[in-house]
């Protein structure tokens, strides 16, 4: 497996984190649960990414996809097919099921780690989505290199993580997890955090080259998230994969 170790493979995934969020696995599209912020920063996401990658008639990959919120709303932009991927089987149960009553027939469902969905299906995906997912791994430079490793040369990797600083400790722990309640108590880790130098010297390394990148806001009185460009707490990247 060129690039990347088995070994690796095996322990980049942190079972205690597959089960904090299969135990809230039956709340996905629950639009007032502990995943609204996911619904509502959606949007921003889908017109991030197809404003670049335009996802009409692509071949799509969703990584980390949970319950399948992001990969679904990417196959009705008239995806050729979008497929998601994750670790929580209760989550992707999920995601089945909501895809069949909403008859979203472009989109399927895998159990499958990214790094060996890549040793399977390299250069398989026109567009490749992480989102809200490397935070939440040991090695998130694997999972990368994995994700490059998906993608045609010069399609599209996106990826959105968060800062490490003190203001994003005080907006995503404190205030979001303590304060406003916004997503439950223990959903991250500030040592998982991932500063912009840091991610992009991942993509560096991967093949990537970061095309774009902008910072999510939250305003608590509006309630409303927005662009901005500052990265200083939730931020994406838009990376295309060298030819």
């Amino acid at each position: 497996m060129s690039g990347i170790d088995q070994t690796q493979i095996n322990a980049n995934v942190d079972h205690a984190e597959i089960d904090k969020f299969s135990a809230l696995a039956h709340k996905w599209w629950d639009k007032d649960s502990e995943f609204k912020p996911l619904h509502d920063i959606n949007p921003l996401r889908l017109f991030f990414i197809n404003r670049h990658a335009s996802l009409k008639n692509k071949t799509v990959l969703d990584v980390g996809c949970g319950g399948g919120i992001l990969t679904e709303a990417m196959a009705h932009y008239g995806t050729k097919q979008t497929m998601g991927i994750d670790m929580a089987e209760k989550s992707l149960k999920i995601a089945k099921l909501h895809a069949l009553e909403t008859q979203t027939n472009n989109v399927n469902y895998r159990l499958i780690s990214v790094e060996d969905l890549a040793a399977e299906m390299p250069a398989a995906f026109d567009v490749l989505t992480c989102m809200e997912m490397l935070e939440h791994v040991p090695d998130p430079a694997t999972v990368i290199r994995a994700c490059a490793k998906l993608v045609k040369p010069g399609g599209w990797v996106f990826l959105s993580t968060l800062n490490r600083n003190i203001k994003s400790y005080l907006q995503a722990i404190v205030a979001a997890e303590h304060l406003l309640r916004l997503v439950p108590k223990g959903t991250h880790d500030h040592k998982r955090f991932i500063t912009p130098a840091e991610l992009a010297r991942m993509c560096r390394t991967a093949g990537l080259i970061t095309a774009d990148s902008k910072g999510l806001t939250y305003n608590p009185i509006t309630r409303q998230y927005r662009f901005t460009d500052r990265l200083d707490v939730n931020y994406m990247l838009a990376c295309r994969v060298g030819c």
